[in-house]
């Protein structure tokens, strides 16, 4: 299980979101899945961050703590790894 971060080519709008498959779902994200999606409004299809967790459960609880956060708390997770905040999917 993944949870992972996205945004948009200036970095203003931060998505989290979690799957199994971190591949098909940034697939269907990047093919407007949903034309409806908060992903495909704020055309956001750039992998910042993301994590690995062992189990669903573990992954769900972390989505749910950073989707909790405060901006500046998710964009500190973020360049902790990807300071330039480069698209980890390519």
């Amino acid at each position: 299980m993944y949870v992972y971060i996205l945004t948009n080519h200036i970095n203003t709008v931060l998505y989290t979101g979690v799957t199994n498959n971190l591949i098909r779902r940034l697939s269907e994200h990047i093919k407007h899945f949903s034309k409806e999606s908060f992903v495909t409004k704020y055309r956001l299809y750039k992998l910042v961050w993301f994590q690995e967790f062992n189990t669903p459960i573990e992954a769900i609880e972390a989505e749910k703590k950073i989707k909790g956060w405060k901006r500046y708390k998710k964009l500190n997770l973020i360049t902790q790894t990807n300071r330039d905040f480069k698209n980890l999917l390519f």
